[in-house]
């Protein structure tokens, strides 16, 4: 894939990631900061491209001459979708942009609306699975609740999105932050908290992880590794697929994990600055762990494929 195609595709994710007017102020930073995260590939100025779309420099018409072949067309929908589905069900604006890029695109209906239906199962997919347990009385003694039981199920669930941050398919990126979320309800559930979806975004949000701007980061350094939508060759055919695995999704999921244990377990009464100093200080700790975990990660990425994914992200 050419620079020129893979700078049109982060475009459009960006369009995508602002078309909707609505999304908070904070998300936008969000997404400014991971531009600049990214602006380590020099041939690609990330923070320009978030400054062309947000003045309207740049439009649909402007990158679609750069996507010449199918594959750069298809990856650059699929990305799109996972921008707008990362925080939830699709706003009208959404769905509006997303239907004129794919005519744009000029691609296969049948095709296009199939994988839009998976997405959107995976991002509407119910946080609780088919055998869950009932919940603790809320406010149940902390004595109640395995610890070391919950702190594995923490390592094995960001080793599982560990192994998703290497798989090339999209559908595999937008499967991390379902699961994430499942991860939180959990983990309130075991302390007596019957969580909804908007309360565990809400949490996601106040500890400092934005849903769209952490889907594009996942994605975009992909997209940058070479990895993302890559054909044959194998998992781990060479340098360039291990190098694209920056640990992000292990680490990110780990922190959420314990932070939302600790805030749980403590009856729910950490100040927004707490829960974010506690989240980076767990980031930290996660880094460190990387490394030990990283032949587990890669043993369960070559046993994942997407129909696993999207089984472990529905609950079955």
């Amino acid at each position: 894939m050419t620079t020129d195609e893979t700078r049109s595709i982060l475009t459009v994710c960006l369009l995508a990631a602002f078309a909707d007017g609505a999304k908070h102020e904070r998300e936008h930073a969000e997404v400014r900061r991971i531009a600049e995260g990214l602006a380590q590939d020099a041939s690609i100025n990330m923070p320009t491209l978030v400054q062309d779309v947000l003045t309207k420099r740049v439009t649909l018409a402007d990158v679609l001459p750069a996507l010449a072949s199918e594959e750069s067309r298809h990856l650059a929908y699929e990305m799109a979708v996972g921008v707008c589905d990362a925080d939830g069900a699709q706003s009208p604006v959404e769905q509006a942009f997303l239907a004129e890029l794919r005519a744009a695109l000029k691609l296969e209906l049948l095709s296009a609306d199939t994988f839009a239906r998976q997405s959107g199962e995976l991002a509407a997919a119910p946080l609780a699975s088919q055998a869950a347990a009932p919940a603790a009385a809320a406010g149940a003694p902390v004595a109640s609740v395995d610890a070391k039981a919950l702190d594995a199920e923490i390592l094995s669930a960001a080793i599982t999105n560990g192994a998703l941050e290497l798989l090339p398919e999209s559908l595999s990126t937008m499967a991390i932050i379902p699961l994430q979320m499942k991860l939180v309800y959990r983990i309130g559930q075991a302390y007596g908290y019957q969580l909804d979806a908007g309360h565990v975004k809400d949490f996601l949000a106040t500890a400092g992880v934005g849903l769209t701007s952490q889907y594009l980061e996942q994605a975009g350094r992909k997209l940058l590794g070479g990895l993302l939508g890559a054909i044959g060759g194998g998992l781990f055919g060479g340098i360039g697929r291990q190098a694209v695995s920056s640990g992000m999704s292990f680490v990110s999921t780990y922190a959420l994990g314990q932070v939302a244990r600790r805030y749980y377990a403590g009856g729910r009464v950490l100040s927004t600055q707490m829960l974010k100093d506690s989240y980076t200080a767990m980031t930290q700790e996660a880094q460190g762990l990387y490394g030990r975990h990283l032949p587990a990660i890669q043993e369960q990425a070559r046993a994942l494929d997407p129909g696993k994914v999207m089984a472990m992200v529905r609950g079955r």
